[in-house]
């Protein structure tokens, strides 16, 4: 599966919040290649509910913006005919080897990791994981993984040792962009700067600007 062509290089994952569709729509417009539907606290009728708004509004958008669900397997697989992608899933979801085979071989799955430890797990099922999510970054206020902080030194390794690409992820900015892109990472997972962002398109076109700047550096 890691062979598959996936643009990570700015993935939007949502917050919570009402205009949670109308900012995936506007990054989709700037060329975010992934779109995570995470908005916690949430219930798996609500969730699926934004989840099929978000993969409509984003459809019109950009079709090329493939649209994950975030941990829920049954929502995502019951979100299929809307155009749903895939899943992404924490340690603590189902494994998976099972989603997977829930999925079948054309959906996207990403998995959590952030350690070397969990990255080297992770390559015991890199035939059936896209990529992985790495993480924190930096401290953020929507998730605390209770995992050390990566900072910039931290990430080099974990490319290294990963046999799948990997994610950045935990309150990055797009200031970040192009010195996370030099530490060898595929893509960066952004959250509150696309949420809080006045124009969350041109926010999303100067993330993939400064990450190809620094990529090409």
């Amino acid at each position: 599966m890691a062979s598959r062509a996936l643009d990570l290089r700015c993935y939007f994952v949502t917050g919570a919040g009402s205009d949670v569709v109308r900012r995936a729509r506007e990054a989709a417009l700037g060329g975010a290649g992934m779109i995570q539907v995470r908005s916690k606290p949430i219930s798996a009728r609500e969730l699926y509910e934004l989840g099929r708004e978000v993969a409509l509004a984003v459809r019109e958008a950009n079709p090329e913006t493939r649209v994950l669900i975030d941990d829920r397997v049954d929502v995502a697989l019951a979100l299929r005919e809307y155009g749903v992608a895939g899943v992404h899933v924490g340690q603590d979801d189902l494994d998976v080897r099972v989603v997977r085979e829930l999925l079948g071989p054309e959906a996207i799955i990403g998995l959590t990791t952030g350690t070397l430890e969990l990255v080297e797990k992770a390559n015991e099922v890199a035939e059936v994981i896209d990529y992985i999510g790495a993480g924190p970054f930096r401290a953020t206020p929507t998730k605390d993984s209770g995992r050390p902080l990566l900072g910039l030194t931290g990430y080099p390794e974990l490319v290294r040792a990963s046999a799948v690409p990997v994610v950045a992820i935990g309150d990055i900015t797009a200031e970040d962009a192009a010195d996370l892109a030099r530490t060898g990472v595929d893509g960066l997972a952004i959250v509150r700067a696309i949420m809080n962002a006045p124009d969350a398109t041109a926010y999303v076109r100067h993330t993939i600007s400064e990450f190809e700047r620094g990529r090409n550096c």
